[in-house]
C-alpha cells in the first residue's frame, strides 16, 4: 500500500495543506522556506506578541546541556516505551504520525526516535515550539522528523493528521490537540508528580509543597492510562541553574531562595513524572 508524503503541516494564513520540500505552498499561493537549520517559520507575525516568543537562546541552550548529560533518563525511557505501546497508526502498514506539541529542544523526541529505530517501528515525527531557538536546535538535531516555529493555539497542523499527540509540561490547547487527532488518536500528558523537585523547593521556600495528584478530565478525550515514573538525582553546582531555568519556579521564586540554590555545591533531590493517557472520543 503507497501512502502519502510526510506532508503533517497547514498553512497559518488560510489553512490550506502545505505540500512541498524545502519551500512549502498551500493552493492559495502562500509560501514558507525552510531554514538552513532544517524547520519551517509558521508563526504568523501578527500572531507575535514579542519579537522573540518562548525561551531564549541562553535558557534553550542551558536545558539542551541538562537533558543531555542524561539526569532524565529515566522519563526518556519511559516516554519511548509508552509512545510505542499507545500509538496506534491509522492504517496496519503506515507509519505512527506522531506530534510532539511544545517540542522545546527536541530532547524527548530523540529519545523517541531512537525508541522506534531499535524496534523496527515506522515513525513520522512532526513538532513546534514557539522558540525559535529551541526548534533551530531540534531540527538540526533530527533532521528525520519535520519543526516549526508555532503556537500550541493556532496550530499549523493538519486537522486529523495525528495519531499520537505528545504534550510534556506545555500549555494545554484542548481544541486544538482535539482537531489535529484523528478520530480515536491518543494523546500523551506528561505533569510532574507530586515528589518532583521537593527538595529544590525546600531550598527555594520556606515552606516547600508538594505538587497536587488529581485525576485530570478534559471534554472530548477519555482517560485508557496512567503510568508514575520517579527517582532521584544529584545535581552539580554548575547544572543547578540550567535545571532552575526548565520550572516554573525560575519566574517566581524570591531572590533569597534563588541566592541559596546558587550557593550550593550539589543538590540531590527527587524527580517524579506522572504519564496521563487519553483517547480522542
Amino acid at each position: 500500500m503507497k501512502h502519502e508524503p510526510f506532508s503533517p503541516w497547514q498553512c497559518p494564513l488560510c489553512g490550506g495543506k502545505l505540500t512541498g520540500d524545502s519551500t512549502l505552498k498551500c493552493a492559495k499561493g502562500h509560501c514558507f522556506d525552510r531554514a538552513k537549520e532544517g524547520y519551517w517559520h509558521l508563526l504568523p507575525v501578527q500572531s507575535m506578541r514579542t519579537k522573540a516568543p518562548g525561551d531564549s537562546k541562553e535558557m534553550v541552550a542551558a536545558r539542551r546541556a541538562f537533558l543531555n548529560a542524561g539526569y532524565y533518563g529515566i522519563f526518556g525511557a519511559a516516554l519511548g516505551g509508552l509512545c510505542a505501546e499507545y500509538g496506534v497508526p491509522a492504517a496496519p502498514d503506515a507509519p505512527l504520525h506522531l506530534l510532539d506539541a511544545g517540542c522545546g529542544e527536541g530532547w524527548y523526541d530523540r529519545c523517541i526516535a531512537q525508541n522506534f529505530a531499535e524496534s523496527g517501528k515506522a515513525l513520522q515525527l512532526a513538532g513546534f515550539d514557539i522558540a525559535k531557538p529551541a526548534v533551530r536546535l531540534a531540527a538540526k538535531a533530527l533532521p528525520v522528523a519535520q519543526y516549526a516555529v508555532a503556537s500550541s493555539f493556532s496550530q499549523p497542523v493538519r486537522t486529523g493528521w495525528a495519531d499520537l499527540l505528545l504534550n510534556c509540561f506545555s500549555p494545554f490547547a484542548q481544541e486544538e490537540f482535539l482537531r489535529v487527532l484523528r478520530p480515536g488518536g491518543r494523546m500523551i500528558y506528561v505533569v510532574p508528580g507530586a515528589e518532583h523537585l521537593y527538595q529544590m523547593k525546600a531550598v527555594l521556600y520556606e515552606k516547600p509543597y508538594k505538587n497536587p495528584v488529581q485525576q485530570i478530565g478534559y471534554d472530548g478525550f477519555r482517560a485508557i492510562g496512567e503510568r508514575d515514573v520517579s527517582g532521584s538525582i544529584t545535581v552539580p553546582h554548575d547544572q543547578l541553574e540550567a535545571l532552575f531555568a526548565m520550572t516554573p519556579y525560575y519566574w517566581k521564586t524570591p531572590r533569597g531562595g534563588a541566592e541559596r540554590l546558587a550557593a550550593l555545591p550539589e543538590l540531590t533531590t527527587d524527580i517524579s513524572f506522572r504519564f496521563l493517557v487519553f483517547e480522542k472520543e
